[in-house]
């Protein structure tokens, strides 16, 4: 595991674009992962102005997003995909239609988190993009006695859903239910970066990189896989220094 801690927030930006770009500079039809939530869109801001200058091109690249909510209309705001439209897809030259997110308002969504899985199966991630939750979740999977491996259906625990109220007027808004690929699905990405920003966040992201494995930290299996790199802004890194 390659832990990083940067003094700004514009140099962690740098040094997470400047992964995503060699990896796709590398490879045009890489596979990404993608994340919703605060900790990537400084990222995804660099990614743009990146490829607004011609220094990489998303033509060929796919990419699969970790999670969505469940019930939310098509077009909301606060969808993951109207995230992503409006953070990244909209302003760089990626195909959208090689862009998935998962329909949280499939009329069967046990069968969408089948058919999710089946496409990622035929993918496979090389490079897997993480924040990290206040519970240690990684994508929507919420701590428990068990994981589930693929996509799935994932009812929000109260904590998570506290946390996302500060996007829409009042806590009764927010879905209470998501579906989100499996940590097995996500483990099995070539890379993993993991994104962890704020004092907020320190406590969890120490206890799931240097404690214990288990499924109540579900952000801890991070610790069996081979390739991950962390890049921390120097509050979220603060346990790790002592």
């Amino acid at each position: 595991m390659n832990l990083l801690t940067f003094q700004t927030n514009e140099e962690l930006n740098q040094i997470g674009a400047s992964i995503i770009a060699s990896l796709v500079q590398t490879k045009q039809n890489a596979v990404l992962g993608l994340a919703t939530g605060s900790s990537p869109i400084g990222i995804y801001q660099e990614l743009i102005r990146l490829n607004e200058k011609g220094y990489v091109s998303f033509k060929n690249v796919r990419s699969f997003n970790l999670d969505e909510y469940v019930g939310l209309p098509a077009g909301h705001p606060e969808t993951y995909l109207s995230f992503m439209n409006k953070q990244l897809f909209d302003h760089i030259d990626i195909n959208k239609e090689n862009t998935r997110v998962p329909n949280g308002n499939a009329e069967n969504l046990e069968q969408e988190c089948k058919l999710y899985d089946e496409m990622l199966a035929d993918a496979s991630i090389d490079l897997q993009v993480l924040g990290i939750g206040h519970n240690g979740h990684i994508g929507f999977n919420e701590p428990d006695q068990n994981l589930h491996g693929g996509t799935h259906i994932v009812t929000l625990k109260e904590e998570t859903r506290q946390a996302n109220a500060r996007f829409f007027d009042s806590i009764d808004e927010v879905p209470k239910q998501a579906v989100t690929m499996g940590v097995g699905s996500i483990l099995k990405a070539k890379m993993i970066m993991l994104v962890v920003r704020g004092a907020d966040k320190a406590d969890i992201v120490h206890r799931a990189l240097t404690g214990p494995i288990t499924t109540e930290v579900p952000a801890s299996l991070l610790q069996t896989h081979p390739n991950v790199v962390v890049l921390l802004d120097k509050e979220a890194a603060k346990y790790f220094h002592g």
